[in-house]
This record gives structure tokens, C-alpha cells and sequence, in this order.
């Protein structure tokens, strides 16, 4: 009986560790830092989105609204990036790389899988955009 019981509590302590590792390489922590209307561009506003990645975590594939022009820095660790139909790219802490309206983000995350990484992405975009990523 007792042998069931541990046999039991390892198994449980084995599907914890497996559920904080995915949960430690899910998806990426977004916030929205900076947002403001530019006062002599009607119509446009510049957003700033602070990506974080935990060790092994990604972004789905995804698009920005249409009239968004994205800068984006590595902030901390390595991102490794594919726009469009261009090759996987590993950007370090102090490199960074643009958007263009209409790119296809393909992947997107932490090219370590034991440092967390940070990425600031700016957008130049229309105000009344909403969403500023869409998910594959």
C-alpha cells in the first residue's frame, strides 16, 4: 500500500514539474508601456509593447494591424525572429529590426531556454486601431 502511495506522489510530482515547465516556455507577457496621439500627425498614434519571454517562451504567429510601422529592440537575452518568408534570425540584447505594414510575424520567441528575454516593440499605426497583434 505504501509503495502505491509513493508510486502515486511521484507520478503526481512528475506532472506538476511537466505543467511549471510549459507554463515557464508558454506564451509571451505583453504590455502596453506607451501610448500616446502624435499631435502633429493626425489620425496616427505611437504605441510601445513590452515583450517578455520566460526561458523557451514564443509568441504564436501573428500579423499587426495593416498601417502599423513596428521598431523593435532586444531589451535582454536573444529573440529569434522570421518576417514574411525570411530566414530565423537571432537578435541579442541592444539589436533590433523593423515591421512593415502587412508582414507576417512567423516566429517569435526566446531564443534561450534557461534566460528570460525582453523586447521593445514601438508602433507607428492608426489611432483607432484596437488589436495590435492578430494570432494565426
Amino acid at each position: 500500500m505504501l509503495r502505491k502511495i509513493i508510486s502515486a506522489a511521484a507520478f503526481a510530482l512528475v506532472l506538476a514539474a511537466g505543467t511549471q515547465a510549459d507554463a515557464a516556455g508558454g506564451k509571451a507577457k505583453v504590455t502596453v508601456v506607451f501610448d500616446q496621439k502624435l499631435p502633429n500627425v493626425p489620425g496616427k498614434s505611437m504605441k510601445a509593447v513590452l515583450v517578455e519571454y520566460e526561458p523557451g517562451g514564443q509568441s504564436p504567429g501573428h500579423t499587426h494591424p495593416k498601417s502599423a510601422f513596428i521598431y523593435a529592440t532586444v531589451l535582454e537575452g536573444a529573440i529569434t525572429s522570421k518576417v514574411n518568408d525570411g530566414p530565423e534570425k537571432i537578435y541579442k540584447a541592444g539589436e533590433s529590426f523593423p515591421e512593415f505594414p502587412g508582414d507576417h510575424h512567423a516566429v517569435s520567441k526566446n531564443a534561450s531556454k534557461t534566460k528570460p528575454a525582453r523586447l521593445l516593440a514601438v508602433f507607428v499605426l492608426n489611432t483607432d486601431e484596437t488589436e495590435l497583434t492578430t494570432d494565426d
